[in-house]
Formats: C-alpha cells, structure tokens, sequence
C-alpha cells in the first residue's frame, strides 16, 4: 500500500492510505500507530503531499553503488565496502517542494535513488533479517554541489544542504526492491537510468553493514546509490524521478535568495 503524509489548509499535517485518486485518512502515523482509519476519505487532489517522513535522527545514503556510476565518479577511490555518509534530517523536503540552489560556484547535480524507510531499531543486525526492519520505500534524490564534493575532499557540505533531499511522492509498503526501473528527467529530458538489480551492494548487506556503524532508528532513510547519468540542473527546472512500483517524485529548482550559480 501507498503512505502519505498530507497537509490540508488549516490543519496539522495527517496520514493515509492513497487508494487511486483518493486518500483513505489515518488516524495516527502508521509507523508507530497502526494502520487505523478514521472512515474519512479526501480526494488527492485536495491535498498538498509532504515528505512522507521526517526521518527523527538521520538520511544514511550509500555513494557509488552502480557499476556504470563508479566509472562516472573513477576520481574516486571507491571502498571495499559500502562507502555511506550522511545527510541531516533538515535537508528532507517533499514532492513538490523546491530544491533551493545555494550561492556557491560550480554544477548542482541530482541523484536518482530508491530509499529504505527503516521500520524499527535495527542495531548489529543480519543480512538474513533485514526484511524485518524495513517499513516501505520511497524516492530520494540525493541532490549534490558536485564541485564542492571535490573541492572539500568529503562531501558533508556538498550534499547537506537545506532542500538537498526531496523524498516521495509516499511510502510503499509493499514493494520486492531487487528488479525496478528507475528513470530520471530534466525538464522531460531523460537523463539518469539504471535498475535496482545492478546495486553492487543490495539492501541485505547495505542494512548490516549500516547497521553495525549507526543504530538506525524508526523513520530513518537509507538511500541506495544512484544509476548512471547526466544529472546537472539549473534555476527554473523540475527533476523528475521516477521508480517502478513507487511513482514519481518531482521538484523544481530555485535559486536560494536570488543568488546565481554557474553551471
């Protein structure tokens, strides 16, 4: 089934179930509540989505997980294990919202990508049982200041900026993660393609290792590499990514206060 996390006018953001083009309301978050209904059915296009969660401690993200990826990134030394880093809840935005382009020089990329939204505390645990720690999936788009990632020479600055991880549309709860498409677009124009079967490291391992670093808590994200491409973007246009089984996840790009960037 498909999560939301919605917002109406006057209202505390809510929770529900999208059946087609309506909403089937929630009482509570489903993560820690159940999957209780209040009998109230809204229609979706009456509704503003939100980022389907706020992850309460952090966005754990896995860099150079596709073979054709890797050799796009071949100035970096890739790891013999997953290489992961971090990016803060403050940087989550939703569906819709804009990705704000920060004064800085140089290309601001996007980054198409399946993420685990993790189900309960998941401490040391196996790869044999990673299934039970995992709530959905969704979309994240692991936005980038590509050339400040090299200019730092470690990337917390480049990738977490506020806006820098748009997540959604929703979360889907029932998904088999090992053979789907992920496509992205700029404007309509496809640029990133890949699919989830070419993951040099798939989410078994990726959940144990991660695991063994951080305790990951209900609500955090873990986004999972993404494919080849072309992923630059500039002031004024929409990234679109979309993902077999889930839907498509879109922002716009706006410049932050005004200010320009080069390309």
């Amino acid at each position: 089934m498909k999560v939301a996390r919605f917002a109406i006018p006057d209202a505390s953001p809510r929770y529900g179930i999208v059946d087609d083009d309506e909403i089937v309301v929630l009482s509570g978050d489903p993560m820690f509540a159940g999957f209780d209904t209040t009998g109230e059915r809204l229609p979706l296009a009456d509704v503003r989505l939100l980022a389907p969660v706020i992850p309460r401690s952090k966005v754990v993200c896995v860099g150079l997980n596709y073979p054709e990826h890797r050799t796009d990134m071949a100035t970096i030394d890739a790891p013999n294990n997953p290489l992961i880093f971090l990016k803060p809840n403050t940087a989550v935005v939703g569906p819709g919202d804009p990705i704000q382009i920060p004064p800085v020089e140089g290309r601001i990329v996007h980054e198409a990508e399946l993420a685990i939204v993790v189900g309960r505390i998941a401490k040391q645990i196996k790869a044999e049982n990673w299934a039970d720690y995992i709530f959905g999936y969704t979309i994240a788009n692991d936005v980038s200041a590509r050339d400040q990632m090299f200019a730092d020479g470690q990337w917390a600055r480049s990738k977490g900026y506020d806006t820098f991880c748009p997540i959604g549309p929703w979360i889907e709860t029932e998904l088999d993660p090992t053979n789907l498409e992920i496509q992205s677009y700029v404007d309509g124009e496809p640029r990133r393609h890949g699919n989830t079967k070419d993951l040099i490291y798939k989410i078994p391992e990726l959940m144990e290792f991660i695991s063994g670093v951080w305790t990951l808590l209900p609500g955090d994200i873990i986004a999972t590499g993404t494919p080849s491409g072309i992923g630059g973007f500039l002031d004024g246009q929409t990234i679109d990514i979309t993902i077999e089984g889930i839907g498509t996840l879109s922002n716009p790009a706006r410049y932050r206060d005004g200010a320009p960037t080069a390309s």
